[in-house]
């Protein structure tokens, strides 16, 4: 379902002069009115009268997130306070939270948006949307509560948690569309298969992911333990929150909204625009953002642009989906090593559960040493020890081969690893510590 053909389908010219038009007026509003751009673009000497073309964004500065918790908690702010009708932050656990500040028309942007998101999955009017999102400061629940109502469907607005009455008002309510992160939902069928409910069997057909990376593996286990299809969607509280990009029915990449949310792809090393369908770190500009917009804000995430038409019918670009990010990745002995590359080799392994944890430590010899503690099924602790370490060894060969390092494999029994009503937690570096 196309929820706006006429955005979505919008003809290329069309969209860039649209584009144009408002990266003049947001360049021109965020000089006069948020100090901080102005300091940027004098130093720059830049003005809204430089933009004369799209690619003529590369003159302006960009904004990291290091910026906004700089001028935590208003200095980022575009409009007079009294126009705020609603404020959303991140959790601020490694310093100062962000802060993305919201007009009404904010809001009915962001309505919009995951309007758009969600019909992109298949969510219509008809459907029960049992939203697990987080609420609160969180975007993400609000977020996809906004979209469902947007496109008139019932909305259960369960938050994440009490995994066991999630699973009841699942069966009792007769919900068809699911919200949370890929990792929750994953343990949600942990949960059911223990109690005895058949996911199968419900109503529940298709479900919006997203919040965190997760692999193409990741998706095939989950669309199988459900029997729905599993679609990936992104977004970052920084721009809106979720409805940024998002996938349609065809699950070959990400629609960007972007009439909305102009996207580029740099080289993180020298912030230069790399070649069109080359992988480097996304950047988003707010084209249309009244409380708090950003200018060329880097996302941290990699990915790379696909360009080929879309059998849905969207002209819009399409975003691979994420391949980790810049402050994700791990360099293991000169090797760039994204926790999603591992997911996704591991998770095409018969035999193996999907929850695993990679463990880095500084070893006696200063070298890098990595352990992979991946959950296995419980036959294999029931079985010969061989069968064990038949399994252990296949697991070390398969990452020796796909990532090109050797890692340390320890087996563990199911429920080992903690699990996560939110955001999975996958790496600890130690070395940092």
């Amino acid at each position: 379902m196309i929820f706006n053909p006429e955005h979505e389908c919008m003809s290329t010219e069309a969209r860039k002069k649209l584009q144009l038009a408002n990266l003049k007026n947001l360049v021109e509003k965020l000089y006069t009115d948020v100090p901080f751009y102005r300091k940027k673009m004098d130093a720059l000497g830049i003005t809204s009268r430089d933009i004369h073309t799209l690619e003529d964004i590369e003159k302006l500065p960009f904004t990291t997130k290091d910026d906004l918790r700089e001028n935590y908690p208003r200095g980022m702010l575009a409009c007079p306070k009294d126009r705020i009708v609603e404020v959303h932050m991140s959790s601020g656990t490694t310093g100062k939270p962000v802060v993305d500040e919201y007009t009404q028309k904010d809001i009915d942007i962001w309505r919009e948006a995951m309007a758009r998101t969600l019909a992109g999955g298949g969510c219509t009017k008809d459907d029960i949307v049992q939203n697990c999102y987080g609420y609160g400061l969180f975007t993400g629940g609000p977020g996809a509560h906004y979209g469902a109502m947007n496109i008139g469907a019932e909305v259960l607005p369960m938050s994440s948690g009490n995994t066991a009455r999630q699973l009841m008002v699942m069966q009792d309510f007769g919900t068809t569309m699911l919200t949370c992160t890929p990792s929750y939902a994953l343990y949600m069928a942990e949960e059911a298969a223990e109690a005895g409910v058949d996911l199968k069997t419900l109503p529940l057909n298709k479900g919006c992911f997203g919040a965190e990376p997760w692999s193409e593996n990741m998706r095939k286990e989950i669309e199988a333990r459900y029997g729905m299809k599993a679609y990936d969607i992104y977004g970052l509280t920084e721009i809106i929150g979720p409805g940024v990009a998002f996938e349609c029915e065809a699950q070959e990449g990400l629609h960007v909204n972007e009439d909305l949310f102009y996207p580029e792809i740099i080289n993180p090393e020298t912030g230069k625009h790399v070649p069109r369908g080359e992988k480097g770190e996304l950047v988003f500009t707010t084209l249309t953002k009244e409380g708090t917009p950003l200018l060329r804000y880097r996302t941290r995430d990699i990915t790379y642009f696909m360009d080929e038409p879309c059998s849905c019918g969207r002209t819009t670009v399409r975003m691979h989906r994420l391949f980790g990010r810049t402050d994700d990745m791990l360099i293991i002995r000169g090797v760039n090593v994204f926790p999603s590359q591992i997911e996704h080799a591991l998770f095409g392994i018969e035999g193996t559960e999907p929850q695993y944890l990679i463990v880095v430590n500084r070893g006696d010899t200063h070298l890098d040493e990595v352990e992979l503690q991946v959950e296995v099924k419980q036959e294999f602790f029931s079985d010969e020890t061989k069968k064990l370490e038949a399994l252990r060894t296949k697991i070390e060969g398969v990452m020796k081969s796909k990532l090109q390092i050797g890692l340390k494999v320890k087996l563990v029994e199911p429920k080992t690893i903690e699990r996560s009503i939110g955001k999975a937690k996958r790496v600890i570096d130690n070395r940092k510590i």
